[in-house]
Order: structure tokens, then C-alpha cells, then sequence
């Protein structure tokens, strides 16, 4: 984990919280740095291979939406998975997040569906959220086609991708529409809230520090007193009925502790949950796995919540 964050700071990157959006999202990356630190251990720096990988894109409520589909090797039909990315609503993207779903893909033996998303502050709150909640309904309607099955539809999201992941599940219900049948949130935003215990321990943290939160927050609602928050503060929602939930956290980060309490938020609620925090990792581990062993250990646990949640009941 000190070797990624070191090949990161020697990439020369400038504190976000002091660029534009559009400056934030040419910096160097935490996926730059594990190739980077790949290529000087002179290891193979080629994606994860899976069965087959397809770009293509769905109509959303803004304009066309990208989607990345990986589809594991093997005869379907396979369960399906919505992956859903992080990078606060302002910055990231399908490349940025492509070892996480790759990874999943293998581990879980699932079709990973994932998804980008109108970003802030070109498109604020809650554009992000009317996008990914496009891509789950479109998925419910053309799993088959992928050679999924329908019936056992999950959700991934990391980070902001979290937020959205569970917001999904909730807004489902509110709908009457399927449910998914697991969520694994890892390390999701799920308040609008600062001053958390986590948030002071890891106030300078990387790759992800307190004012970075801010930052992100304010680009991606500029004005929270004019929209409804409700999708974004999950943990000041109702949760009954949501899916099983696996929840996986970082000890250095400064969404921990929101994410600990949407955990028991959930469990208050009835909802079946598993958690497990992860010592010595920062923010952004989960895609790490070629490099960090952590990584592997959370996406085999990520993988074990999927697997049993696409056990058709």
C-alpha cells in the first residue's frame, strides 16, 4: 500500500481540493500508480483477463450513457452484476475503475455491467443518481440479451459508487420495482455530515483526505438547500427491505465511519449484513489487487456476499 502511495506522490499530482474539475480530472490516478509501480517491479502491467470485454452504451435521462460489459468465460446464463464507479460525482471514469469489475468478473463468475454517469458540476446531484438508477432498470430489461439471468441481479459500487449502489436499492423500493438480490457497498458515502471520528484521523490521508470531501461535495451539490438530499443521505433513510448488504471498509479513510454507521443502520433495520474493515489500506485499495494482498482478500469477501445472494431461493 506505501509503495502505490509513494509512486503517486512522485507522480506529481496538485491537491484537487485547489483545481477545477476539469484540472482534478487530469491527475495522476491511483490505477497510474499501480502500473506504475508494476512496470519498476518489472511485472506484466496487462489487465486481469476475462472472458470478453464490450463498450457500448444505453439511452439515459440525460443523453447516451457508457457502459463497460465483462463477461466471464464459461457457458451462461450468468448472474449479473451493476458496478457502479467512484470519483466523488465529479471525476473518474469506466478506465479509471476497469481492475475492480475485471476482478469481480473472475471471482464472483458474473457478467459485471459497468456503468459511467453524468459527473458534476457540469451536471450536479442528482444527475449521477438518475443515470445509475437508468442503468439498473435498462439491466433488469436486458440481462437476457447479455446472457444473464434477470432473476439474480446485484450491485457494486465503490466510494461514490457506493452511494449510489445502495440508493438504488432503496429507490427500488420506494418503486415497487425488482430488487436486487445483494449489494456490497465499499467504502460508500452516506451522509452529508462532517466531523466524523474517521474524518478527523485521517484529515491529511491519501489518496483521499477530509477537505477533498468537501470539495467534492461542493461541486457536486452547489446548492443543498434547493434539492432533495434524499438519495445522497442514505443513512437518514428508511433501509427496510433493502438487500443483503456486504460492506467493505478502509482503516485509512475518512468515509470509515459514515460507512461503519449505514452498517448499522442496516442492522437496526433487519437487514442482513456482513462487514469486514481492512487494516492498513487507504481509500481506493479495492482495485489493487495485483499489487495489494488486502485487495485480493476483499474482493474473494465481496465475491462470497455475491455468490450467496445469487442463490436462487
Amino acid at each position: 500500500m506505501q509503495a502505490v502511495l509513494d509512486e503517486l506522490d512522485g507522480m506529481g499530482g496538485k491537491p484537487i481540493e485547489g483545481l477545477s474539475a476539469q484540472e482534478a480530472r487530469l491527475q495522476p490516478t491511483p490505477a497510474d500508480a499501480v502500473r506504475a509501480l508494476l512496470k519498476k517491479q518489472g511485472r506484466p502491467t496487462a489487465p486481469e483477463a476475462v472472458g470478453k470485454v464490450e463498450d457500448r452504451t444505453f439511452p439515459g435521462p440525460g443523453g447516451e450513457v457508457s457502459l463497460r460489459i465483462y463477461t466471464p468465460r464459461g457457458e451462461g446464463p450468468f448472474p449479473v452484476v451493476l458496478y457502479i464507479h467512484g470519483g466523488g460525482w465529479v471525476i473518474a471514469d469506466l478506465d479509471a475503475y476497469d481492475s475492480s469489475p475485471r476482478a469481480l468478473c473472475n471471482a464472483a463468475s458474473a457478467i459485471i455491467v459497468s456503468t459511467h454517469y453524468r459527473q458534476a458540476p457540469e451536471h450536479p446531484y442528482p444527475a449521477a443518481h438518475e443515470d445509475t438508477y437508468a442503468a439498473y432498470k435498462w439491466l433488469c430489461v436486458n440481462a437476457g440479451s447479455l446472457n444473464g439471468d434477470a432473476k439474480r441481479i446485484a450491485l457494486v459500487g465503490e466510494s461514490a459508487g457506493g452511494n449510489m449502489a445502495a440508493s438504488i436499492s432503496l429507490r427500488a423500493l420506494k418503486d415497487g420495482s425488482a430488487m436486487p438480490v445483494h449489494q456490497v457497498l465499499i467504502y460508500p458515502v452516506t451522509n452529508d455530515q462532517p466531523g466524523t471520528p474517521s474524518m478527523l484521523e485521517n484529515m491529511s490521508a491519501k489518496p483521499l483526505n477530509t477537505p477533498m470531501l468537501a470539495w467534492f461535495f461542493k461541486n457536486a451539490v452547489p446548492d443543498p438547500t434547493r434539492v432533495d438530499l434524499s438519495w445522497l443521505t442514505i443513512l437518514k433513510q428508511p433501509v427496510q427491505g433493502s438487500p443483503s448488504t456486504t460492506m467493505i471498509f478502509a482503516e485509512i479513510d475518512p468515509l470509515r465511519s459514515e460507512g461503519e454507521a449505514f452498517a448499522n443502520h442496516l442492522r437496526e433495520a433487519n437487514v442482513p449484513v456482513s462487514t469486514r474493515t481492512f487494516s492498513g489500506v487507504t481509500h481506493e485499495f479495492f482495485g489493487m489487487g495485483a499489487v495489494v494482498d488486502e485487495a485480493k482478500e476483499a474482493v474473494q469477501f465481496a465475491a462470497q456476499g455475491l455468490m450467496e445472494g445469487f442463490v436462487v431461493r
